[in-house]
């Protein structure tokens, strides 16, 4: 039809009339508008505006003389649109996909095409089954109801994900890296098994994204195909795969072409090293630093270019990258399409150039990784286009929102605290400004508390973050801790990235933390020296030892609080000033297989406030896939801590590192280092009470892997560990019965008064204060579950100190709903 109205209009003179036929509802003049004149590019310009329109029927134009004739059929005018039967799409979804609109003319090929544009969302959303139709109903005055009905169908996901060709990491090793996922019996609690071409085209590059980084360069995707199985209600992916050899780096340098660059002077931000793994994102990371580095020695048009000279025999590859003057190109303008919600300056920061800077495709392509990173967008494309001249050019940013928003309800258990819940609301998009916030608050039977936190990520216009978070936290006192605490305070916080992979995070603390010792009927933790209605002492029915009460019934035989916690009741106020840095090159955050995961913090106590002390933590973990064993992974952790007080300070019980599965699964909370002795076998008090220490270190060796024969996206894993550590040093009073009148021969334990009842001491358990290597073997159950994570660990112990409590089995998990 084009092609003949071309040809009919082709020697139309400019002033042509132009004349309507065929119209009854809609006037003349109206129907003109869409026409800009009368030429044959004009025309048809004016009948596809009519045809998108969906006013009309049918649109056609012809030639008379010197006059252009439209001819219009409006056909019935449509009441309204109704789609009917529709229960896993919702109407609203549907309803502006539609080209048939109320109030327009109905047109049977529009609503043929509409037919299929439903047909097809039904299909990205897992239902290729689905059957669409339309009917019309006729009402008065030449008006109809235009109604699509759907049989949506069972749900029709993908079945079966094969690869083909692959021969160094299976199939299983594969898809489990893809968003997409298999058919299972969770398919009712998941969306990721529907089958989406565009999100098996981002799997896809996934793994081949996987291939690259590990040494394969020369992988590729042979094909990619889907196709419906009826018999098995849906779809195989059988995509084929060419791997190649792994390559090796035989050597790697800069090669300038710019006349005041010297290539060897930029070796310090190569990411590669003779003899390692070819990566291709260290390439790609060392493409963008010589950019930069180059860029700030004036050089703003110079791109590095990757080169690789392969030597398949040796499997070896030479790379150099290569610097040459670029075109003098500069970017005229920034379009932003799409943001319906975040704000333009929140997409624009995330360029290091922006209009007026020279073109460099190396940032623009970082920049479109950053946004995608945001979270903040469903897809980001940055395309360009001509600008006004030929040395200018115009980038296109075209993104889709997605929520960012989150309401959680969590709940769990573990058997240290007992059952726990969360509800929490949360925003990282906050008004479109990318800004982060979050409230939660929290309720148990152990512990309760309210948390807020705010994150600026672009502080004072800089990519700084700044943030800051507010707490108040309660305690009871329980099995493994018999006293309660109270904390109240805020931190303030930076986080400066210094590379890709390093970040330094000052900040400033301020808290009050009360501790209290319950003393009632349930919990008569402090009725040595308050003593309450039942508290044990000398009577008839108990008749005294060698002049003394029965020292089998007194106040500390049913678990009474040691002096050390006495002395740090009461209300203390910190304020300390600190940082961390973190180390982080770990392949997935979620999922890590290799990588280095490292932070080194310190908190100096004294700015203010109470205590006065300086606390240092390492905590190091490696994770390295093992060779040959499919998702196996090898994982090392060393940690270690030292409090350090200063100003003649004494550390209080709260201030010190108080361990247990933390450091070496299978011993309870607080359960390992120093102790304060008792002589009693009440089971809070067989062992006395946990002091903590001022100095720690520990190890583990992990290896997790998958349950075979369970699917993958189950989420469950296996892990066999090995931990070994220490906490020892304490470092406040050891011996309170100096005080004291003791009782002859009985090591911290004052004589009995008709006041007080039995008196008490306190000492440290025999080498509970000296360093002694505690170590556990043990197996544990991983479950990524779709509630939250959740884990059982089951510890052997295989060394302990005499005084340590130790708890073989732990269970802790949550969940969202």
């Amino acid at each position: 039809m084009a092609a003949l109205a071309a040809l009919l209009l082709f020697s139309a003179p400019a002033s042509a009339d132009i004349v309507v036929q065929g119209n009854a509802r809609t006037d003349a003049e109206t129907i003109r508008s869409y026409f800009t004149g009368s030429s044959p590019e004009e025309v048809e310009k004016g009948l596809e505006a009519l045809r998108q329109s969906g006013r009309f029927a049918t649109v056609s134009a012809s030639r008379k003389g010197g006059t252009v004739i439209i001819r219009v059929t409006e056909g019935n005018q449509v009441n309204r649109v109704v789609i009917e039967g529709n229960s896993k799409v919702k109407t609203e979804n549907l309803q502006p996909e539609l080209r048939t609109k109320a109030r327009g003319a109905f047109s049977p090929q529009v609503a043929e095409a509409d037919v299929a544009r439903l047909t097809e969302i039904y299909r990205r959303a897992g239902r290729a089954a689905a059957k669409v139709s339309y009917r019309t109903v006729e009402l008065p005055n030449g008006r109809i109801d235009v109604v699509f009905t759907v049989v949506e169908g069972d749900k029709t996901g993908v079945k079966e994900i094969r690869f083909v060709g692959n021969n160094v990491y299976s199939t299983r090793r594969l898809v489990g890296m893809m968003e997409t996922t298999e058919m299972n019996f969770l398919s009712f609690l998941k969306t990721s098994d529907v089958y989406d071409p565009d999100r098996i085209a981002s799997d896809l590059e996934l793994v081949r994204r996987f291939y690259l980084k590990n040494g394969y360069a020369d992988f590729r995707v042979i094909s990619s195909d889907a196709q419906y199985d009826p018999a098995l209600q849906g779809y195989v992916i059988n995509i084929v795969v060419e791997e190649g050899p792994q390559y090796r780096v035989s050597s790697v340098g800069v090669e300038s072409h710019l006349p005041d660059i010297d290539g060897e002077a930029l070796n310090g931000v190569l990411r590669l090293s003779p003899g390692d793994v070819y990566n291709g994102d260290a390439v790609e990371k060392t493409v963008e630093a010589l950019t930069r580095e180059v860029a700030k020695k004036g050089y703003a048009f110079t791109q590095a270019r990757p080169r690789g000279e392969r030597n398949p025999a040796a499997q070896t590859v030479a790379i150099r990258f290569v610097l040459d003057e670029g075109p003098r190109v500069y970017i005229e303008r920034i379009n932003i399409h799409g943001n319906t919600r975040t704000r333009d300056y929140v997409i624009r920061r995330e360029f290091d150039i922006g209009e007026g800077d020279a073109y460099n495709r190396v940032l623009i392509d970082r920049a479109e990784r950053r946004l995608n990173g945001l979270g903040y967008f469903k897809k980001v494309k940055i395309t360009n286009e001509p600008g006004s001249s030929p040395d200018r050019v115009v980038l296109n940013v075209d993104v889709e929102d997605q929520p960012t928003g989150n309401f959680g309800v969590s709940g769990g258990y573990s058997t240290n605290q007992g059952f726990l819940a969360e509800v929490s609301v949360s925003e990282s998009n906050f008004m479109g400004r990318g800004q982060a916030v979050r409230l939660s608050v929290q309720a148990g039977q152990i512990a309760r508390g309210v948390n807020f936190s705010f994150t600026e990520p672009y502080f004072l216009d800089q990519r700084i973050s700044a943030g800051f978070d507010v707490f108040a936290r309660r305690q009871d006192a329980y099995n493994y801790s018999i006293y309660a605490s109270t904390s109240i305070g805020g931190t303030l916080r930076l986080g400066v990235p210094i590379t890709d992979e390093l970040s330094f995070s000052p900040r400033y603390s301020i808290y009050q933390t009360t501790i209290s010792i319950p003393n009632t009927i349930a919990r008569p933790y402090n009725d040595c020296s308050v003593p309450t209605a039942i508290t044990p002492g000398y009577s008839v029915f108990f008749p005294s030892w060698q002049g003394y009460p029965n020292l089998f019934y007194n106040c500390q035989s049913n678990g009474e609080a040691s002096l050390a916690i006495k002395e740090s009741q009461g209300t203390i106020v910190t304020s300390s000033i600190g940082y961390s840095l973190n180390y982080n090159t770990i392949d997935d955050f979620r999922n890590p297989h290799n990588g280095w995961m490292a932070t080194f913090s310190q908190d100096a106590a004294g700015l203010g406030g109470y205590s006065r002390y300086l606390r240092t933590t390492g905590d190091v973990r490696y994770f390295h896939e093992i060779p040959y064993l499919d998702d196996v992974v090898g994982i090392a952790r060393l940690q270690g801590g030292n409090l350090l007080p200063f100003g003649g300070y004494t550390p209080r019980i709260q201030d010190n590192f108080n361990l247990g599965p933390s450091l070496v699964r299978g011993f309870a909370p607080g359960g390992i280092g120093p102790r304060d002795s008792n002589i009693f076998t009440t089971y809070n008090a067989r062992y006395g009470n946990s002091l903590g220490g001022s100095d720690y270190v520990g190890g583990s060796l992990e290896v997790q892997f998958p349950l075979w024969g369970l699917p993958k996206d189950l989420g469950l894993r296996g892990a066999l560990f090995a931990d070994a550590g220490s906490l020892w040093n304490f470092e406040g009073r050891t011996n309170y019965s100096n005080n004291l009148p003791t009782i002859p021969g009985v090591t911290c334990l004052a004589a009995y008064t008709a006041a007080a009842g039995f008196g008490q001491g306190t000492c440290v358990v025999p080498n509970s204060n000296a360093f002694r290597l505690r170590s556990s073997v043990g197996a544990s159950v991983l479950w990524n579950s779709p509630m939250g994570p959740i884990r059982f660990d089951y510890a052997v112990i295989t060394s302990k100190a005499n005084a340590d409590i130790t708890q073989n089995f732990r269970f802790s998990g949550g969940t969202n709903f």
